[in-house]
């Protein structure tokens, strides 16, 4: 049987192709500052109170019986760097030694990977009404924004602060939008110049514009601000080891907070695929996610398996579990509840975790694949 070029090209994506890092957001250290018209609520706030990192119960369930090996640990930047103090290399120490010590156990006492997540939206100074509020860091035209070399500094302290430890992995900020591209670019650069300077060689992942949306990835988003594609492809990395961090949600709207499917994965993300094979550049999709219900578990098993199949992408994490979601629903429509282990969604019934994930996540681990050990890396 002859089998055509593009059956051949598929069997050789599928062969080479591995995903190595496979996991679950931990969402809750950027919790408690929501409220419109009054900035500064919850700042700094109390742990285990208004805001947590994880469940360490919670990571021993997914690294040791689910067998994952990601973890994508969210934190505030206006709690790591006070607003008295400004963005830069002064931080909280209460709230770093807080977030280190779930970055640790994760890491050093449970052997996986976690990726750092400053949840702002490339913003700076107001949380209150995220993502939406706050000043666009490196904004020439905003006095009260912090500069994109402030947002330089920031990242090389805190990769100096674990420029030791080969399991983390640097994510340079949570979903850009309605900024100028060009202004995207320039941060992420300072992010990466900052991180090498201070001698961390893990893994960092740059996000784009537009909500770093996979889909509109070669689109023009926002009020006319040029692709993603257009400049992500300018970073200069003296250790080549820095992939492209990705977003992609299956709801009719791309955000995550309806309960049907209607977006196909694999289609939407067949421009971005290109991109980065032409550009010679591996990505990580960080954030997507499903309701509990078939439709979306069918939606939500195409995407990971389209992941599988093009070796440009080397990793996913689902969104999310983390400690004080309660009954909330993080992802998909109200009913679905989170990815926390042992929680119920609002109608008291089981969360995500005894539904979506292991009909939809668990049969697509990769688990003889995963990277267990040695620095992050594009693999």
């Amino acid at each position: 049987m002859k089998l055509g070029l593009s059956t051949c090209l598929l069997l050789a994506q599928q062969l080479y192709a591995k995903i190595i890092y496979a996991g679950v957001n931990e969402s809750g250290g950027e919790f408690g500052v929501f409220s419109p018209g009054n900035p500064g609520t919850g700042l700094p706030g109390r742990f285990g109170i208004d805001y947590a990192f994880i469940n360490k119960s919670t990571i021993d369930i997914f690294v040791d019986q689910e067998k994952i090996n990601l973890f994508r640990v969210t934190f505030l930047m206006e709690r790591m760097c006070p607003l008295s103090f400004g963005l830069g290399s002064r931080f909280n120490e209460t709230y770093f030694s807080e977030y280190a010590d779930a970055i640790n156990y994760i890491t050093l006492t449970k052997g996986a990977y976690a990726l750092i997540d400053p949840h702002n939206y490339m913003r700076y100074n107001d949380p209150s009404q995220q993502p939406f509020s706050g000043s666009v860091i490196g904004d020439t035209s905003d006095p009260k924004a912090a500069t994109t070399t402030q947002f330089g500094q920031f990242w090389k302290e805190l990769a100096r602060r674990f420029v030791n430890n080969e399991k983390v992995i640097f994510g340079i900020n949570n979903e850009p939008h309605d900024m100028t591209t060009q202004l995207v670019l320039a941060n992420n650069q300072a992010a990466i110049n900052g991180i090498r300077s201070a001698g961390a060689r893990q893994l960092i992942l740059a996000p784009g514009n537009g909500f770093t949306g996979g889909h509109s990835w070669t689109q023009t988003t926002g009020s006319g601000d040029a692709p993603s594609s257009d400049f992500m492809n300018q970073l200069v990395d003296p250790l080549g080891n820095t992939a492209i961090d990705v977003h992609e949600y299956l709801d009719i709207d791309f955000s995550g907070s309806h309960s049907e499917c209607t977006q196909p994965g694999p289609s939407n993300l067949a421009s971005l695929t290109t991109w980065l094979r032409d550009n010679n550049l591996k990505a990580v999709l960080s954030e997507f996610g499903g309701a509990n219900n078939a439709n979306c578990f069918t939606f939500i098993d195409d995407l990971l398996a389209y992941l599988a199949a093009n070796d440009v992408y080397i990793g996913w994490a689902i969104w999310a579990a983390g400690p004080i979601w309660g009954t909330a629903s993080p992802c998909c429509g109200p009913d679905t509840g989170s990815l926390e282990p042992g929680q119920f969604n609002d109608l008291g019934q089981p969360d995500a975790f005894t539904t979506v994930w292991p009909s939809a996540v668990r049969p697509n681990i990769p688990v003889q694949d995963l990277k267990r050990s040695g620095i992050s890396n594009l693999g």
